[in-house]
């Protein structure tokens, strides 16, 4: 490293986000980048640990020791190989990733004044893009064909890895548009479609072909491919089956988070069909991501006010978690940009029904709850807390997560990768996912060469 030592006198430093009377009324990605100078300065806080926990952490092996000090002094091309070499889509990553590696960084553990690695990634991307860093490659081909479907972070993955493998690959989406949970499922104030459709069009011209508008399950594949890779995802969101589910007003997080998407990149949407929270009382059933989401998308939308409930107890405070101590992933109070603007949050909250007159939802029957051990070693038991009380709401969004998709037989030539394959997880871990597909495919196809 050019200084070893720089962590002892460089504070963290992040970008921040944009001011909340400003991100509110656009969908424009609400965080800001550093300047070169300072983005360099951070990246000098890298120790290059004997041990890099880091590089353990992170699903892509990503090695920032190695790309932090090319950052450091200036050389922002090979920082891009370097990053480029384990992970194919730093742009996405360095705006959407939770930073596992930030979590296992040295500095973390002990000072709680990670590297800012995520963001370098981002600001390494950018700077790479800018700079023409960032060109097509002409892989040689083999002569064999693959179909990737699913268009989301791991079937992207999957695809790039394979045609820079030598393999002629075919993309097939049932939507009119790449990306998958990244473009339908994730605001924009998070992560600009332009930077998705942006690297799209660089595998377009590396020989990736996209169909869109193609829905395929495992037993009905498209022929004549040597193998198959299915990245689909889990479809199926929870639900809540409770009384007055059927009422008007009560959507699923991605009935939102996906329309609004596709308002922006212009399609048309009928008033009956507009899901939107302008002037109504919002509640959001769900803690994570998804529902922090919500809660960004309503404010821009000109809600009147959100709450925010979860089922299970409030996470501690950070930034260290006693219940889960270092390796495991801490789990710490999250507060999100969305958060952020505005939001009344409220955990140990158990959902009994759906209120509503005239077919329309005006509210929403809540309980308080506790979680007592069970004597018997099994999960903790719900048991009420305080009597029922009512939530005024005219829209309601479920973001309680996605079922596990059942995976049928399939033959040998196919490979499943990402959410399909795991259940609901990280952008980063179905990357990775996708790397490992790519990988299976490559070892099968070239054993029956040798066979």
């Amino acid at each position: 490293m050019g200084d070893y030592k720089a962590f002892l006198t460089i504070p963290r430093k992040e970008a921040g986000y944009r001011p909340v009377h400003d991100r509110i009324h656009d969908f424009g990605e609400v965080e800001q980048t550093l300047n070169e100078g300072d983005r360099r300065l951070q990246a000098s806080r890298c120790m290059d640990c004997g041990v890099p926990f880091c590089n353990w952490a992170c699903p892509l092996g990503n090695k920032p020791p190695e790309w932090n000090d090319a950052v450091y002094k200036g050389d922002f091309k090979r920082a891009y190989i370097l990053l480029n070499s384990t992970n194919d889509f730093p742009e996405f990553t360095g705006r959407v990733c939770p930073a596992l590696c930030e979590k296992a960084c040295v500095l973390n553990l002990t000072l709680h004044e990670p590297t800012t690695n995520r963001e370098n990634e981002a600001a390494i991307t950018e700077i790479a893009y800018r700079e023409n860093f960032v060109v097509p490659v002409s892989p040689e081909r083999n002569g064999k064909r693959v179909a990737v479907i699913g268009s989301g972070p791991s079937g992207l993955s999957a695809a790039n890895r394979l045609n820079r493998m030598g393999y002629s690959v075919t993309v097939y989406e049932k939507r009119e548009k790449a990306g998958g949970l990244l473009r339908y499922g994730i605001p924009n104030f998070k992560l600009n479609k332009t930077v998705i459709d942006r690297r799209i069009a660089l595998m377009e011209k590396e020989g990736v072909l996209f169909c869109y508008g193609k829905s395929f399950t495992p037993d009905n594949l498209p022929e004549g491919y040597d193998a198959y890779v299915i990245a689909t995802g889990t479809p199926t969101a929870r639900d809540l089956r409770i009384p007055g589910r059927e009422l008007e007003g009560v959507h699923l997080a991605l009935e939102l988070l996906s329309q609004q998407n596709r308002v922006l990149y212009g399609e048309d949407v009928s008033e009956e069909e507009r899901v939107t929270c302008k002037g109504k009382d919002v509640l959001v059933i769900g803690g994570g991501d998804t529902g922090s989401d919500c809660i960004g998308t309503a404010h821009r939308q000109g809600c009147k006010s959100v709450t925010q409930i979860e089922i299970m107890p409030k996470p501690p405070v950070g930034p260290t978690d006693p219940a889960n101590p270092w390796p495991a992933w801490p789990r710490t109070l999250k507060t999100s940009s969305s958060h952020e603007e505005g939001c009344v949050r409220r955990w140990n909250i158990n959902t009994l029904r759906f209120l509503g007159e005239n077919g329309k939802l005006t509210g929403v029957e809540v309980q308080p709850i506790d979680w007592e051990p069970d004597k018997e070693g099994g999960r903790p038991k719900m048991v009420p807390a305080a009597d029922p009380e009512i939530i005024p709401a005219g829209i309601v969004f479920l973001a309680m997560g996605f079922m596990k998709p059942d995976l049928p037989e399939v033959a040998d030539n196919v490979f499943w990768a990402g959410d399909a394959l795991s259940g609901a997880s990280l952008v980063v871990r179905a990357m990775a996912s996708g790397h490992d597909a790519a990988q299976k495919v490559d070892h099968y196809l070239k054993s029956k060469v040798k066979a």
